[in-house]
């Protein structure tokens, strides 16, 4: 008898790993027992810190590491109610990873900090409020989220996110997101951003941060709400309302500034290479977006005027929505002007002067923007808009606008709205692409960012 065999061929399954069977739920009272457990975890366990205040007067060392399906947790039991006081705070060791920390009251006196050579951890629904000067958490490990946090409440100098790096370089991929930064009152001249991503000798390094869906209210610390000192970043759909406080690429290049809703805030840049479409600025003063002049063509790490920011080259400003009173897009003084930029596609609405005011010598193309409400100032099609007002404040494309399927150029990377609805056809001219019925997106609120967050 001849026996044949059939081969089988199983269907590929994918097996996404849960914790490990020896992963536990550790209930602690105090941070001596905390520290304990600190130094015991394994992937997948949770640590819990009960409900009360603790003052730390000693580190609360973070050394051991979870992984990516299993990390390692620290919690408060219950997020909000345990709150840490005292001279110290948790310390993330190099080369820990995977570690979350969740849901603590930070209202001490030290500084947080995620090393050079600690990735993969997140730190989220925290409430920071602390009693020490200078800046709040740094950040400079590779691939942390810091996300559904709070920072509040100070007056001294310093910033309450900093994103930096090992030396020469800057930490990469971190992403911020869900946070609510309020009421920064420091009232010097300098040095109270919201967020602050790398510095001037960092400015050539690329980051690849993502900065999104983050709220900004009272940011009134430094003319900066989130300043960026770094190159290849994207910062999108962020709210800023009732700050002082811009969304500025200080230092570096070709960042993104994509999709923000600013009230009372602007967009200012220099460096080369960035894109600006589909914000919504409106501004009831001036300057809503500022193209910077430079004191150099083009610097970098070793520039000797590395405070000094140089000039935009090569920037597009496209697709946005622009509303304030005069030079509503302007241009810092300097010595070295923009170059070779473009300005395209913009709804600008101002209500007296000279609405777009780039300095004399400047070289910047112009093409498919509407101005109205003063002298455009460039070339422009000087015409009404037809903006109407909806529920959530904004100015909209209504039927009948003359902005609806008037873009012109090629600008692929426009192709979502501010709604983040895809264009269709030619584009509408302006942050909004018009549709008579669908979903539209709303301003930031705290109900949607911080510890309580969805």
């Amino acid at each position: 008898m001849r026996l044949f065999f059939v081969p089988l061929i199983a269907a590929a399954l994918v097996v996404v790993p849960g914790p490990p069977a020896s992963a536990a739920q550790i209930r602690v009272t105090s941070l001596t027992a905390l520290q304990s457990a600190l130094d015991k975890a394994n992937p997948g366990d949770t640590i819990a810190l009960a409900d009360g205040s603790y003052s730390a007067g000693s580190t609360l060392s973070i050394k051991r590491s979870g992984t990516g399906s299993a990390p390692v947790t620290i919690a408060a039991e219950h997020s909000g109610q345990a709150t840490i006081t005292g001279s110290k705070t948790f310390a993330f060791a190099s080369g820990v990873s995977n570690v979350v920390l969740r849901g603590f009251k930070f209202r001490g006196g030290a500084s947080l900090t995620v090393p050079a050579g600690a990735s993969n951890n997140r730190l989220t629904r925290n409430d920071f409020q602390l009693t020490t000067d200078g800046n709040w958490v740094t950040v400079s490990g590779d691939d942390t989220v810091v996300d559904r946090n709070v920072f509040q409440n100070r007056t001294t100098q310093g910033v309450f996110l900093q994103i930096l790096g090992p030396s020469g370089a800057m930490a990469k991929r971190v992403h911020v997101h869900h946070n609510y930064f309020y009421n920064h009152q420091f009232a010097g001249a300098n040095g109270g951003e919201s967020i602050r991503l790398g510095l001037s000798n960092h400015q050539s390094y690329p980051a690849n941060a993502l900065i999104e869906n983050n709220l900004f209210e009272k940011a009134d610390g430094d003319s900066e709400a989130i300043s960026v000192k770094s190159s290849d970043n994207v910062v999108r759909y962020n709210t800023i309302r009732d700050s002082k406080g811009y969304i500025v690429l200080r230092h570096g290049n070709r960042s993104t500034v994509e999709g923000n809703v600013l009230f009372g805030s602007g967009i200012r840049f220099h460096g080369n290479d960035h894109k600006i479409v589909g914000n919504y600025v409106a501004n009831s003063g001036d300057r809503a977006i500022v193209f910077g002049s430079g004191n150099e063509a083009d610097s970098g790490p070793t520039s000797k005027l590395h405070d000094r920011p140089d000039r935009p080259d090569r920037v597009t400003v496209a697709y946005n929505t622009v509303l304030g009173s005069k030079s509503v897009i302007d241009g810092d003084g300097g010595d070295f002007k923009p170059k070779d930029c473009v300005v395209a596609d913009n709804i600008v609405k101002g209500t007296s002067g000279t609405l777009v005011t780039l300095p004399s010598g400047s070289t910047v193309k112009y093409e498919g923007n509407i101005t109205f409400g003063g002298t455009a100032g460039v070339p422009s099609r000087a015409v009404d808009p037809k903006l109407v007002k909806d529920a959530a404040g904004l100015y909209r494309l209504a039927a009948g606008s003359p902005a609806i399927d008037a873009g012109v150029g090629s600008y692929s990377y426009a192709a979502k709205d501010f709604d983040l609805q895809a264009r269709s056809g030619t584009f509408d001219v302006g942050a909004d692409e018009y549709f008579a019925s669908g979903t539209t997106r709303v301003p930031l609120t705290k109900a949607d960012v911080g510890p309580t967050a969805p």
